[in-house]
């Protein structure tokens, strides 16, 4: 059956379209179970009934006409409880409805299994039979196992035909949502222009180079041309964003430097491959190493280098350039969308931006919330590749993409975005009042950084400090360790953009999910394994070049804070205090006036969080990182699809643990700071202020709008609304509760842009 069974699967996925690969499906099911009826029933939503969509052993000329309400017939009853039934004779069920078009009444025998796809039941798959049996255990796992295999691709189907406007049973239909995750916030009304990469690199075979000399210089060649599309393209951002943000394009030049991805590609050619297999390998091992990391500001890095090497390939293939027409309201989607690609729009004509791949960490993310660009990020099953100048709306509050708009919410959406006009005009004028309640309670707004690229807008929007700036990169993009000089520059380039404000550089967090090319990790298990702390401790010569070169950037500036990452015991603080106090000796001996910063851990593993009273006695601050937190009480991966929908912030387990680690801090009278997407959420930072969090650091666009609701709200309401939930024992409740407070506090404008319906 297993044969039967990968047979059935390889020819549905090569169906041209959803009636044919429910034909499919009908017909060589019941050829491998030998039974005489196999039908597929849909769920057709605009007729709030599953529609009989392909059979073979009922009457064709009900194929699309017989249809079942909801929770009506065995049909119903199988789609309702998501569950297999298995009857010997149908007829006897009190939930069978009899179908006379279909001609059923001589067959007994019913096996009925749900067809669902992330959670959503799309219809049945039914096997029919005149004898009076059960199906065995066997045939029920095949149908079973069959439905779960071919879920998604039906689901893809049915996608491709929303987006022409057509319902599973050939209804027109409208106001299709698309879910993704939100990149930017906004709401956009547009038609699509679809854009692919440059060149494809996994289509790359390997081949011997016929003259390494000649393929050096071509790749050269075509290293020099990539080099001038940057130049070109970071010129056409000028007057649009900030110089900062224009750098992002100088460090895509950086990658394919002598030091970098550029000299990998070179050593390999030498060593005997063509430019064009050469440069996909390289490529390929630095994507793998990203896309595998379990940071996702990191791992969203894979998507640049994509972009980068496929913009060389396209020299190398010495391929015509595609030239694109933009709409005057284009709405830019791809597989997975760059900053290039978005910049090469004119930004006139450029209204949102969807990608299929990528989370609201991606650089082209990051650019669009800079740019003031309603994107959907994610969008995993939005048929990208069937459009072609259509019209969609882009709800970057939400993350979700709607198709074929009916003209109501197309009106919603346009009162929306007049709406958000007026929002966005209001929140401008908070960027340079304090963050403090309406009783005169003061936080402190801090955001998260990676690249130079995130810190003018940070500065632009009022952020007070730096919460966490990742020193990963600098270490990701080289093929080799970066020297202290090489590190010293970088840090001495944040601390003196921030300057006189904190600036919090977390020590090297690599290992286990972060691999390095030139310090590979294999483990069975990364995210429980050696990384973080564990790895730099036990190679004490890594961690004493970033700690000198962190300490020597600070002189002069003195707004240094160090923090350590993934703390599981005081032991570990221990060893790298005494690292840290060493370096600082060695400075100071070489007649260098450094002074000795604060020094902090987080708080990321459950472990910690029941020690954090002792961590506390050792350090000079304590810092929450909710993300990796809440992922590892929930043992939920956030970017795993299947169980992302389990990821919450406002699970009672989260929320306890975090105000265990306030209170113990407070104990010990220690700051006490969080930094991840927990913090940028209004309604979770009004619980985190209430909790007793001195400074929440977050990503820059979500600044100003915690900033309005804890300046509408007065720190005794928000304790009253935290002394409510913490009572509370479902996720959904606490939100609801947290909801209904902020539109109490006179916020609800800010609610309505954020939930559009």
């Amino acid at each position: 059956m297993l044969e039967q069974l990968r047979s059935i699967v390889q020819k549905v996925n090569a169906a041209k379209d959803l009636q044919s690969a429910l034909d499919i499906i009908v017909h060589r099911v019941r050829d491998a179970l030998d039974t005489q009826v196999c039908s597929v029933y849909l769920l057709d939503s605009d007729l709030n009934s599953h529609v009989l969509m392909a059979s073979e052993g009922l009457n064709r000329e009900a194929v699309g006409h017989v249809s079942l309400d909801l929770g009506e017939g065995l049909i119903g009853l199988v789609a309702k409880h998501a569950e297999p039934i298995n009857l010997q004779d149908a007829s006897l069920h009190p939930s069978y409805h009899y179908l006379k078009e279909t001609g059923e009444e001589n067959f007994h025998a019913f096996l009925g299994v749900p067809i669902i796809h992330h959670r959503s039941t799309l219809g049945v798959l039914v096997v029919q039979h005149e004898e009076r049996r059960r199906f065995d255990e066997s045939e029920e796992a095949f149908l079973i196992t069959l439905s779960a295999q071919l879920a998604g691709v039906i689901a893809h189907a049915e996608a491709t035909g929303a987006i022409e406007g057509i319902s599973p049973s050939g209804h027109k239909t409208s106001d299709t949502v698309f879910h993704g995750v939100s990149g930017s916030s906004g709401v956009a009304i547009g038609h699509t222009v679809v854009v692919f990469p440059a060149a494809d690199l996994s289509q790359i075979p390997n081949r011997p180079a016929k003259n390494i000399d000649k393929e050096i210089d071509f790749f050269n060649n075509a290293l020099n041309s990539v080099r001038k599309d940057m130049r070109e393209l970071h010129g056409k951002l000028a007057g649009h964003v900030a110089e900062e943000e224009r750098q992002l394009f100088d460090i895509y030049l950086r990658m394919l430097d002598d030091d970098a991805l550029g000299n990998e590609v070179v050593q390999r050619i030498k060593a005997g491959s063509w430019a064009q297999g050469a440069l996909a390998f390289v490529a390929s091992e630095h994507v793998r190493n990203f896309e595998m990391m379990n940071d996702e500001y990191l791992s969203e890095r894979a998507a640049d280098i994509k972009d980068l090497c496929s913009r060389v390939l396209f020299y190398l293939q010495e391929k015509e350039p595609v030239v694109t027409e933009y709409n005057n309201d284009t709405i830019l989607v791809s597989e997975e969308l760059t900053p290039a690609m978005l910049v090469e729009v004119p930004k006139e004509k450029l209204k949102g931006l969807v990608s299929v791949k990528g989370s609201g960490n991606s650089h082209v993310a990051i650019l669009a919330r800079t740019m003031g660009i309603p994107t959907v990020m994610g969008a995993v099953v939005f048929p990208y590749n069937q459009l072609g100048n259509k019209e969609i709306i882009v709800d970057g509050y939400k993350g979700e993409v709607i198709s074929n708009p009916s003209d109501q919410v197309r009106k919603r959406y346009l009162n929306t975005i007049k709406e958000q006009d007026l929002l966005i005009a209001g929140l401008e004028d908070l960027k340079d009042l304090p963050c403090e309640t309406a009783d005169n309670h003061r936080v402190h707004l801090w955001v998260n950084t990676g690249l130079m690229s995130d810190v003018l807008h940070s500065l632009d929007q009022g952020a007070e400090g730096i919460g966490l700036f990742r020193t990963e990169v600098p270490f990701l993009l080289r093929e080799r360790f970066p020297s202290e000089h090489e590190q010293l520059e970088i840090y001495r380039e944040q601390l003196q953009a921030f300057a006189p404000k904190v600036v919090t550089m977390r020590t090297l967090d690599v290992g286990g999910d972060k691999s390095l090319s030139y310090f590979p990790i294999e483990e069975a298990n990364p995210f429980l394994g050696w990384r973080g702390i564990r790895v730099t401790l036990d190679h004490p010569e890594i961690f004493m070049a970033q700690i000198r070169a962190m300490l020597r950037a600070s002189i002069g500036l003195e707004n240094l804070q160090i923090m350590l990452p993934m703390i599981s015991n005081i032991n570990e603080v221990n060893s790298a205090m005494q690292l840290i106090k060493k370096a600082h000796h060695e400075l100071i001996q070489e007649k260098l006036e450094v002074k000795f910063p604060p020094i902090g851990v987080m708080i990321e593993l459950p472990a910690a969080v029941y020690q954090t009273r002792a961590l506390a006695k050792l350090v000079d601050f304590i810092s929450v990182g909710s993300n990796d937190l809440t992922q590892y009480l929930l043992a939920v991966d956030r970017n795993n699809p299947r169980v992302a929908n389990l990821y919450s912030a406002f699970h009672p387990a989260v929320l306890s643990a975090l105000y265990q680690v306030v209170s113990q801090a407070q104990e010990e009278g220690k700051q006490v700071s969080i930094c991840g997407e927990m913090a940028g959420d209004p309604g979770a930072a009004v619980l985190l202020m209430a909790m007793g969090f001195d400074i929440l650091s977050m990503n820059a666009a979500t600044l100003l709008k915690v900033k309005s609701v804890i300046r509408s709200v007065s720190l005794e309401a928000a304790q009253d609304l935290l002394d409510q939930v913490m009572q509370m024992d479902d996720a959904q409740m606490i939100r609801s509760a947290v909801d209904l407070t902020l539109y109490n506090a006179g916020v609800d404008r800010l609610l309505r842009s954020s939930r559009t319906n």
